[in-house]
């Protein structure tokens, strides 16, 4: 009996032949499953079976083919590697902060919300690869009250991004006769016309 005071009845003799069909055609995970299919197959084969009845009989499933993947699938299409960014070498920031090296463009961000920012930054990095321009002066500003700019924070995030790689190929702080922590060096990678 059962916890609950019922009588539990056991598995008919269609029941076991049923189970026993059915753990014969499903395909074990493992190799320890295979032994536990087995010992069971032997209690099944045991039961004697009722003087005058037949089993039943069981139609197999039919096997159902795998669809094949498409050749061109097999393959993942891997994403083009992007260059690393490569900072201003040190002689190279120090001819800008004398007055040695030319600074080709400038642009000033203050004012500009994060969304503006953005656009504008790619359009004028655009427009400075498109005129050969080597390199350009971005003013992102420090921020007030000692606390960080949102603009000093984000555009060097920007200038990781795909859209941005295209036409940069490095940055840095600018020397602080330019602006120091609240500006940008950015090295632009020239247009090719080819």
């Amino acid at each position: 009996m059962s916890r609950d005071g019922k009588k539990r009845r056991g598995l008919t003799y269609e029941d076991r032949v049923l189970w026993t069909t059915v753990a014969k055609s499903i395909k074990p995970l493992r190799d320890e499953a295979k032994n536990v299919a087995a010992a069971d197959s032997d209690v099944v084969a045991d039961v004697p079976k009722p003087p005058g009845q037949q089993p039943p009989k069981f139609i197999k499933p039919a096997k159902v083919p795998r669809a094949s993947a498409p050749a061109a699938a097999a393959k993942p299409i891997a994403p083009p590697i992007q260059p690393k960014m490569e900072p201003l070498t040190r002689r190279m920031k120090s001819r800008v902060a004398k007055g040695k090296h030319a600074i080709d463009a400038r642009i000033d961000l203050h004012g500009f919300t994060q969304h503006e920012a953005h656009a504008v930054l790619l359009r004028f990095l655009r427009t400075a690869s498109a005129r050969d321009a080597r390199l350009v002066l971005v003013i992102t500003g420090k921020g007030r009250g000692g606390e960080i700019g949102v603009l000093r924070r984000q555009v060097p995030h920007w200038l990781g991004l795909p859209e941005f790689r295209d036409v940069v190929i490095g940055f840095e702080d600018a020397h602080i006769a330019h602006g120091g922590e609240g500006a940008l060096y950015i090295r632009v990678r020239r247009s090719r016309t080819d």
